[in-house]
């Protein structure tokens, strides 16, 4: 399991995060076809757009974390804002906006835990 506290989690990026899912992917499941392949890739990707929401949107990454559990992927990714995640209308003259709307269509499942210092994202991911 890729726990990381908040002390730790102020030097992490959707790089740092994409790696833990890759590790977390890798080691717990041993895929190699071709389904295998896209699992992964809809994976980091979804762990991508996560930890970079939370950068960006959240004040800040809190805590991440990724394991296989109950045969699918589990990525909690928490930080410091009370505002729920929503689709916004993209703004072809501006980069960025389908962060929360790839992850909705990737997930079997996502959740919104508010709490009074922030929230934490919950995306389940089925293994095929």
């Amino acid at each position: 399991m890729a726990t990381h506290a908040a002390p730790e989690i102020q030097e992490m990026g959707c790089h740092d995060a994409r790696a833990e899912v890759r590790a977390v992917v890798d080691s717990a499941c041993r895929l190699r076809s071709g389904q295998a392949r896209r699992f992964r890739e809809d994976a980091l990707l979804m762990a991508g757009e996560l930890a970079s929401n939370a950068i960006l949107h959240g004040g800040g990454l809190t805590r991440f974390d990724a394991r296989i559990e109950d045969g699918a992927l589990l990525v909690q990714v928490s930080d410091r804002s009370m505002t729920a995640p929503h689709l916004v209308r993209h703004n072809p003259g501006l980069p960025g906006g389908f962060g929360w709307m790839i992850t909705q269509r990737l997930a079997s499942h996502v959740s919104v835990d508010i709490q009074p210092d922030g929230k934490t994202i919950t995306a389940v991911l089925a293994l095929p």
